[in-house]
């Protein structure tokens, strides 16, 4: 949806650059957002152009918004409100003109709340919402995606397929696809790189979890809840690495805990 926006716009000329936010250590959000100069801090060998500067005239997508520590919020507050910012070490400020948008998993008002989002920061951030409902409640979009990602990653391996098996696609429709369209894109890349064509047949072990019950049989929240309790069980509660929970549902481990606070999960404590 932002590359479409951008697209789109007058400003489609110049660069879109996205920031998985989410995916950035706290000791390094503000050099990576904002650059940093040379020997401002252990390490910082030469000046660094950050994702703001590259952005300028064009459109920076900040995904993950809601992961970004309190002290990285004050800076982004600035840009947003003046148009302005400062490199790690240096006391000159920056102009820039970028249109923000941002993404995120997260209640935010509810972070809000808990005191770990700051309020004026949603709120000059909230300008036009649009809440994208998940994937498992928007059945219709994933045949246009699935046919998207196969045309992706034919072109990408070289290989030729005419589209998924009719039982394949009845079961794409019916997963719960926590990951959402994320989740979806691993799934389809799997398949086209284990398979030789021209239909892609995709077997239960490509799934982390059982197809969604009816909503008469419960919320999204409590199939969400269901499979990501599941996953951690098969894991063993491991959260991050390779064979942890979050690789498995393809979020980022901050994303992940995330969502396990706002859906009541918590480990078991051993007795």
């Amino acid at each position: 949806m932002a590359r479409a926006i951008h697209n789109l716009s007058p400003r489609r000329a110049r660069s879109l650059v996205k920031v998985n936010c989410g995916a950035i250590p706290a000791n390094l959000v503000e050099s990576e957002l904002f650059g940093h100069e040379k020997g401002s801090f252990t390490g910082a060998l030469q000046r660094r152009i950050g994702r703001f500067e590259l952005a300028d005239g064009g459109t920076i997508f900040l995904d993950e918004v809601g992961e970004l520590p309190l002290d990285a919020q004050v800076k982004l507050l600035r840009v947003l409100q003046e148009r302005e910012f400062e490199r790690v070490g240096s006391g000159h400020s920056t102009k820039v003109d970028v249109r923000v948008i941002a993404a995120t998993n997260r209640d935010l008002h509810a972070a809000v709340k808990a005191g770990s989002f700051r309020a004026d920061l949603l709120y000059r951030l909230n300008v036009f919402p649009i809440e994208v409902p998940a994937l498992s409640a928007r059945a219709a979009d994933i045949p246009p995606l699935v046919s998207h990602f196969i045309a992706k990653f034919s072109a990408k391996l070289g290989k030729r397929f005419d589209g998924v098996s009719h039982a394949t696609m009845d079961r794409l429709k019916t997963y719960s696809w926590p990951g959402n369209i994320r989740e979806l894109e691993n799934v389809i890349e799997r398949a086209t790189i284990l398979a030789n064509g021209p239909i892609l047949q995709i077997d239960d072990a490509f799934f982390h979890a059982t197809p969604a019950p009816s909503h008469r049989g419960g919320t999204m929240e409590e199939v969400e809840r269901a499979h990501i309790l599941h996953v951690l069980q098969e894991v063993n509660w491991v959260i991050e690495g390779k064979q942890g929970a979050a690789t498995r549902l393809d979020l980022h481990p901050n994303t992940l805990r995330s969502r396990m606070k706002k859906l009541g999960i918590q480990k078991p404590r051993l007795t």
